[in-house]
């Protein structure tokens, strides 16, 4: 008989969270798989944090039940699996990057030549060894950070949840993290990445979860989510009164849509855009007007919501 399969590393089943009369979390349900790279895109107040609140079980569901590995995300065996870094620092500032790991290696139970052996790996891993003696409250945000990643590794979690932990860093900062990240999905790690980032959850995630107000809009591989957009490109070029014209010649050829000085046309099935062009050369426009702008997850929230993704 085969052996049964894998649970998945974290499933909500109709999950809720209201805090009074704000509804954070709306009856979600979603699975996802061991080792997989799941992306929670979406603006800040959309309910991301409270999800990861929910995944971690610092927070218990109103309706709905959140699984870790299969098993309630509130037991201790459980949380034991999962590794947490927190939108906000979690540090002591006034201990040494080396001393705070020693702190939080404790917590996990690691003692000894073992914690030491550990706080080092995970410090060079950080790219943070030759500030090993220095203490946190004189590091930099993105020094911080890749900290903070590090003592939410020490004890080799199955499933690392990352609550946006790129806000106010720096670029090479925001690279180790990635290369970080990267390598231990690789491994095996489950890791779910909380962001509004756009090019973050499009660069780093198998699979993306859109979520605003409380609610999963759309859920798939970037390839997937790009295929709920009626339209394979955008042409975006100044307003001025030969592209007014050009518009008009366009006639219902596609979607046509002004705003913020630019006309956003995106044509229709079947329209070639050598026919765009050759419009646009009657009018005497020049090509160098236009901008050709291929799907991206922004647009793809955009036609979800009807509104840009808000900071």
């Amino acid at each position: 008989m085969p052996p049964p399969p894998e649970p998945p590393a974290l499933s909500l089943r109709g999950a809720a969270k209201r805090y009074g009369a704000l509804t954070a979390l709306a009856g979600v349900s979603l699975d996802i798989a061991a080792g997989e790279y799941f992306g929670l895109l979406g603006p800040n107040g959309a309910g991301k944090s409270t999800l990861m609140s929910l995944l971690s079980g610092f927070r218990a569901p109103d309706a709905g039940e959140v699984l870790v590995g299969g098993r309630a995300a509130a037991e201790p065996a459980a949380r034991r699996q999962l590794g947490l870094v927190p939108q906000g620092l979690a540090l002591y500032p006034d201990l040494t990057a080396r001393e705070n790991l020693e702190v939080f290696g404790g917590l996990h139970g690691l003692r000894g030549r073992r914690l030491r052996e550990r706080a080092e790996e995970l410090l060079e891993a950080v790219q943070l060894s030759h500030r090993a003696r220095s203490a946190v409250k004189t590091f930099s945000g993105g020094m911080m950070r890749r900290l903070n990643i590090a003592a939410a590794l020490l004890h080799r979690p199955r499933v690392l949840l990352c609550d946006e932990p790129t806000v106010g860093v720096d670029p090479q900062s925001r690279n180790a993290i990635f290369d970080l990240l990267g390598r231990i999905q690789r491994e095996g790690t489950t890791v779910v990445y909380s962001t509004h980032y756009m090019e973050e959850a499009a660069r780093l995630c198998s699979r993306i979860a859109i979520i605003d107000h409380g609610r999963i809009l759309a859920l798939g591989t970037v390839d997937q989510l790009m295929q709920r957009l009626p339209f394979d490109e955008e042409i975006r070029f100044p307003v001025s009164a030969a592209t007014d014209g050009l518009c008009r010649d366009l006639g219902g050829a596609g979607e046509l849509s002004t705003a913020e000085g630019l006309h956003r046309f995106r044509p229709a099935a079947g329209f070639r855009l050598s026919s765009f062009f050759l419009a646009a050369e009657r009018r005497e426009v020049p090509s160098r007007l236009f901008e050709i702008q291929r799907p991206t997850l922004e647009a793809v929230f955009l036609h979800l919501t009807g509104k840009a993704l808000r900071q």
